[in-house]
């Protein structure tokens, strides 16, 4: 497998939260990135997206200050995979829609492309049936925002091969990521924890025993949560974390784990958390 570090051009595929971020990261360190979506809307607004991640990531030291950026290109197809060591997939967290993708990265890419699936939950094993070659299939779990947050959640699965898995750290490294490696399985560690947390604060809101406030304030002063939950419930982006635990809970069974009625009745909304402007709180002044 070629080697995945050294300024090595990247394809990071979906123009989301997620997608801008990983891209701002890899661009911040001196990768050249092809950015894929097949939104219009998303492909207009990424380089003003990218470019905004850039700046407030340097603000708060978070990246290389003696490294030129590399350059960001914002394309509709696959055309630029071919001639790159690495992808990372960074579409929603669908299953479904994840495997498609990874089945048309795998038919781009040339064997031995080292093929990363971003995902908070969806087990690799499970993407690696999509693939022709699941040898190069190894998940990596970015937090959010990829450009501050410096550990990750590796996810080997049972069929991830040695060269992707060296080739993965490699990258990590390249990015200033700390990686350690956790076993395959829905909602590996972080989110297997943390989601079913975040829905318990859900419910206590929904139930009307406190504000989002005062959970977040009880959770950020008595437990020492950096943020509180539904702040980060907010930041992950509230239809990403019904995502998530809905592909936890049908793979588990656990109830714990099934989708609190508030979230769904917000994501039916559109009140998304930060991206949107409004979730548990309210952001839209401060996107003005």
């Amino acid at each position: 497998m070629p080697n995945s570090n050294e300024n090595s051009p990247l394809v990071v595929l979906g123009a989301g939260v997620m997608g801008t971020a990983i891209a701002a990261l890899a661009v911040g360190h001196g990768h050249p990135v092809t950015l894929i979506d097949t939104s219009v809307e998303a492909r207009a607004a990424a380089p003003d997206t990218v470019a905004l991640h850039l700046r407030t990531a340097r603000l708060m030291g978070a990246l290389p200050h003696d490294r030129p950026p590399g350059e960001l290109t914002v394309e509709d197809a696959l055309n630029a995979i071919a001639a790159v060591t690495a992808v990372i997939e960074a579409v929603t967290e669908d299953p479904k829609r994840k495997a498609e993708v990874l089945a048309d990265l795998a038919s781009a890419a040339r064997p031995g492309t080292l093929l990363i699936s971003n995902t908070s939950g969806v087990p690799i094993d499970e993407l690696a049936d999509a693939v022709p070659r699941p040898e190069d299939l190894v998940g990596v779990h970015f937090m959010n925002p990829a450009y501050v947050i410096r550990t990750v959640e590796v996810v080997l699965g049972p069929r991830s091969g040695e060269a992707a898995a060296e080739s993965t750290r490699e990258l990590l490294s390249g990015l200033g990521r700390r990686g350690i490696v956790v076993g395959d399985g829905a909602g590996f560690v972080t989110s297997r924890l943390l989601h079913r947390m975040l829905n318990d604060a859900i419910a206590v809101v929904h139930e009307g025993r406190a504000t989002p406030e005062t959970v977040d304030a009880l959770m950020r002063d008595c437990i020492g949560h950096r943020t509180g939950p539904l702040a980060t419930a907010d930041l992950i982006g509230l239809d990403n974390l019904a995502d998530s635990l809905r592909v936890m809970h049908e793979r588990t069974g656990d109830p714990a784990l099934r989708p609190s009625e508030l979230l769904l009745d917000k994501v039916r909304q559109g009140l998304l958390g930060r991206k949107s402007g409004r979730g548990f709180y309210d952001y839209q002044e401060t996107m003005q």
